[in-house]
């Protein structure tokens, strides 16, 4: 891409300054900032907290700090801290650092820790029946509305990013075989992972009734093993099978991801991929600190960028919509709000699961823009690689120079990548079928008592097999092409939610007036961006160059969240700078109620 105004560096820039210069800005942070906003809503390490007073086994299940912690941040850290910063480096690498920054300590951490924290104030109810709660049934209605067509973006951009990582070509001819090794034998982890977990989780199951001291160590030690185990086995008996055919192998396994119990495959998945994700990360620090590379890249190419096909993009809104996890994501608050919440064992926990793991996901993002920096050459980004190749080359790069073999790095790093995206992709999916089901809840939850059409649309098997179709109808449009809306509406949600925390915490006499600034800043960047790409499909169906299948889907689901994100925010907007306080009484009892 060319810069209208790039201006290229004098001198080059040394990546360990900008790491050194990271990891300060964010430990203050999380110490300082996070802290500021613990002690101002207040904790209270005493109260019972949801997964407490509503275990059941299934998704109430009080856990250790650790395990919320990494489900968290494995669900999260998927493939937008990665691929935001490297798409985003062609505006110059200091924008990008800036946004990571002051986006990750003000705006994403703060969202992720107010949904966090709203939420298990709440019995662990989901941001959707807070909003209900204290904004009203018909709030409640458009924002999961909004929430379950987000989910189905997200299914279809992360499904089709992992088939394309696992496409390794069945072949008779041994170089084939060989060029598509690094994915086949990820595949095959990744599905020996699904039977790792479900084994660990009968570990955990062991260790709480058998060891008396240093539980955690041993449930450390244990998945350490698992995980060699899974990976010698993983790299002996690759799986060669191409993208579309893993598509429907990933459907099915997000359907058993949505419907089996909480302990049973996501925590243990998600606690197996931290220890993956935190290797890979210190990693990647301990190369950058061996090699030193030199950061590539223009300091700043302008406020607006021309491809080679002609198209213009601009900073505003373009980098605030491309960079969101690492910055700020509106999914984050699905999970924080959809499942962490309903297994924080202590109040204490939430400033670790919630501000903390938003933390360490944008020191992801700030390696990202390192290894970009140092794959570039001539001051620009790669355009033969995608965003996912730029991060496995540079890493594996850095981890090689330590002296492990490249062919296991290799795999490690196709794994680990995956892994980013399969672990949000089990969540979303989860959130999906429970946004879903909250949309057709009445005033009880007694199934008995439902009509026949709200047991159907209520039940979690269907609820589930509906959000999954037409997430797989979006995916075989490819993830390039579903990326951009999906940026749009991730912030727009960020944007919602938000607000949404804002007027809980005025309705509960808590000071909120930090979160102002960032969901103003962001209801202005995603408008704009979620505009811009409805008339570029619109333009491209006009034109005849566009298909239904990838252009229409688009633009009818882009169209639908513009309508759902202005009555949301009009709704919402409202309710917060009213002079009532008050709580909706009905939906209390009500929330109350449903466990």
């Amino acid at each position: 891409m060319k810069g209208v105004s790039g201006l290229t560096d004098k001198k080059v820039m040394n990546s360990i300054f900008i790491l050194l210069i990271a990891g300060v800005c964010l430990t203050l942070g999380y110490v300082c900032y996070g802290g500021y906003l613990t002690k101002k809503w207040g904790i209270d390490i005493n109260a019972k907290t949801p997964a407490q007073k509503f275990e059941d086994g299934s998704d109430y299940v009080p856990s250790s700090k650790f395990t919320v912690f990494s489900h968290q941040f494995s669900s999260i850290a998927g493939a937008g801290p990665v691929q935001g910063p490297i798409l985003a480096a062609a505006f110059g690498w200091v924008p990008v650092l800036l946004w990571l920054l002051i986006g990750g300590i003000f705006f994403g951490a703060v969202q992720d820790f107010g949904a966090l924290y709203a939420s298990v104030k709440n019995d662990g109810k989901s941001i959707g029946l807070i909003i209900e709660k204290y904004i009203g049934k018909t709030g409640r209605r458009l924002f999961l509305l909004f929430c379950w067509l987000f989910t189905l973006l997200v299914i279809a951009a992360f499904t089709s990013m992992v088939a394309n990582t696992f496409h390794a070509v069945p072949s008779k001819d041994p170089a084939i075989l060989k060029q598509g090794y690094g994915a086949a034998s990820a595949s095959s982890i990744s599905i020996l992972f699904v039977f790792a977990a479900m084994f660990m989780a009968f570990v955990e199951k062991f260790i709480k009734l058998h060891v008396s001291q240093k539980k955690e160590l041993v449930k450390f030690i244990c998945a350490i093993v698992v995980l060699i185990v899974t990976f010698a086995i993983g790299m002996k008996l690759p799986i060669y099978m191409v993208g579309k055919h893993w598509n429907l192998i990933i459907l099915a396994y997000l359907f058993l991801a949505s419907v089996l119990p909480m302990w049973l495959l996501m925590q243990p998945r998600d606690y197996l991929t931290t220890i993956l994700l935190v290797l890979m990360i210190l990693g990647s620090v301990v190369g950058v600190v061996f090699v030193h590379p030199t950061m590539n890249l223009n300091a700043f190419n302008g406020f607006s960028l021309t491809n080679a096909a002609g198209e213009t993009s601009y900073l505003f809104p373009t980098l605030f919509v491309t960079i969101a996890c690492g910055a700020v994501s509106g999914f984050h608050s699905l999970v924080s709000s959809g499942t962490s919440s309903k297994t924080i064992r202590n109040e204490k926990d939430m400033k670790l699961v919630g501000y903390g793991a938003m933390i360490l996901e944008t020191l992801l993002g700030v390696i990202s823009l390192i290894v970009v920096g140092a794959v570039s050459t001539g001051h620009t980004v790669p355009s033969n690689l995608t965003p996912f190749q730029i991060f496995s080359l540079g890493v594996g790069n850095f981890i090689t120079k330590l002296g492990l073999p490249k062919v296991y790095v290799t795999v490690f790093m196709t794994m680990c990548l995956s892994s980013l995206a399969l672990t949000s992709l089990d969540s979303v999916a989860r959130i999906g079928r429970m946004s879903f089901q909250e949309l057709f809840i009445g005033d009880t939850t007694d199934r008995s008592k439902m009509p026949l059409w709200q047991k159907i649309f209520t039940n979690e098997y269907f609820a589930t097999i509906v959000t999954l179709i037409p997430g797989y109808l979006l995916c075989l449009g490819g993830y390039q092409n579903i990326w951009p809306l999906f940026g749009a509406a991730n912030q727009m949600l960020a944007a919602l939610v938000l607000i949404g925390i804002a007027v809980f915490l005025k309705a509960t006499n808590r000071k909120g007036i930090t979160l102002y600034a960032p969901m103003f800043f962001m209801l202005c960047v995603t408008f704009t961006a979620i505009i811009l790409n409805v008339q570029k499909n619109l333009s491209l169906l006009l034109a005849h160059k566009g298909t239904f299948l990838v252009n229409g889907l688009q633009l009818i689901v882009a169209t639908f969240l513009i309508v759902l994100g202005v009555l949301v925010t009009i709704t919402c907007i409202r309710k917060l700078f009213s002079n009532k306080n008050s709580v909706n009484k009905k939906t209390e009892n009500y929330i109350s109620s449903t466990n």
